[in-house]
């Protein structure tokens, strides 16, 4: 099945495209000091090499502003400067070099200010995201429309026409509460009236465990929609894991190719230890995440031979032992001591040919 995406506009964060035909890109944010440029540089590294494409950084004040140029140098991906109240720093972070910037523009005074903004963004063509979240309301909207998609959607309108007024067009959008159904009721509301690119998330998703599955849930639903250009899952845990989540939620809608172990849950029929073959498999397999295999790791005869041959690769266990598989051919039978390791030399010798 083929999603059909909502047609919205293109623009260029940096060397990534964003909306239109472009691929949903993945996003995350340091939680490391932004003046600190070592320990920032070595975190988005880190994110780099599991696969982040856009990266966002706090901008509070002007040492984290002027840390942007450091950064910039020594990293590969595209960065963004997160700004609230004060438009000097993000002329700062724009001279500093900043790809994109996460900017209110109602929340930084004066059309004039606003005015010295754009003509710098649009001078270095970069984008602006409005950000709208639940939790910053202003009061007026609240007050009329509840918290509702209505007020989520028509506060992100009145930052949107404050940048169209100044003739700036280079715009992004984000309406994001930490509830799932408010959030993707206030995303399908706004992709009815823009066509702007959509950055989505739940906000104050929750820890690693929590946050996934609200991540998965919203991000994941809006997906299947054809809703949302980028993606950052908000996750009370080290970013790494944002990136990961984010990965999988695409290969889960389909909107990004990669490894995928499957494995069948356990029962009473299940005479291996499939628990810990399926970790050791994931573990072993890790360094292979960019490839477009799926590799079955299957508990029994019931569904597991059948299961193992729709896969590149797999094994379907017995009583300590299982079939080795490759392509819906069956290769031998292997002790259930050396599955894991035969499964990966079978894979190792054989997945070029895919």
């Amino acid at each position: 099945m083929v999603i059909s995406r909502h047609q919205t506009r293109s623009i260029m964060v940096g060397k990534v495209g964003i909306g239109g035909d472009h691929p949903i890109s993945i996003q995350s944010m340091t939680n490391t000091p932004t003046q600190d440029v070592q320990a920032t540089v070595d975190q988005i590294l880190q994110l780099e090499k599991a696969g982040c494409e856009i990266i966002r950084v706090a901008v509070p004040d002007q040492q984290a502003a002027t840390a942007v140029t450091s950064i910039k140098r020594s990293i590969h991906i595209p960065l963004i400067a997160d700004i609230h109240f004060d438009h000097k720093l993000a002329l700062m972070a724009i001279a500093a070099g900043a790809d994109g910037l996460r900017l209110n523009p109602g929340n930084i005074g004066s059309r004039t200010r606003i005015l010295e903004v754009v003509a710098a963004a649009r001078e270095k063509k970069i984008p602006i995201r409005i950000g709208v979240n639940s939790g910053s309301l202003p009061q007026d909207k609240l007050h009329r429309y509840g918290l509702t998609p209505q007020a989520l959607v028509e506060s992100a309108l009145e930052h949107v026409n404050i940048l169209e007024n100044a003739g700036y067009e280079e715009i992004k959008i984000s309406v994001k509460t930490s509830s799932v159904p408010l959030t993707v009721a206030s995303y399908r509301l706004l992709s009815s009236r823009v066509d702007y690119p959509l950055h989505l998330g739940i906000t104050e998703a929750g820890s690693e465990f929590a946050g996934t599955i609200y991540s998965s849930a919203g991000i994941g639903s809006l997906l299947l929609a054809g809703i949302g250009d980028t993606i950052r899952v908000s996750l009370t845990a080290d970013p790494l894991l944002e990136v990961r989540v984010g990965l999988e939620i695409l290969k889960a809608v389909g909107l990004r190719k990669g490894l995928r172990v499957i494995s069948c849950p356990t029962c009473g029929r299940t005479g291996i230890d499939l628990i810990s073959l399926t970790h050791q498999v994931e573990s072993e397999l890790a360094p292979w995440s960019d490839h477009d295999l799926t590799v079955a790791v299957m508990g029994c005869v019931v569904n597991g031979p059948g299961e193992a041959r729709e896969a590149d690769f797999g094994i379907a266990g017995g009583q300590r032992e299982g079939l080795l598989f490759a392509r819906g051919k069956v290769i031998r039978k292997v002790p259930e001591s050396l599955l894991v390791s035969e499964l990966i030399k079978l894979i190792k010798e054989n997945a070029d040919r895919k």
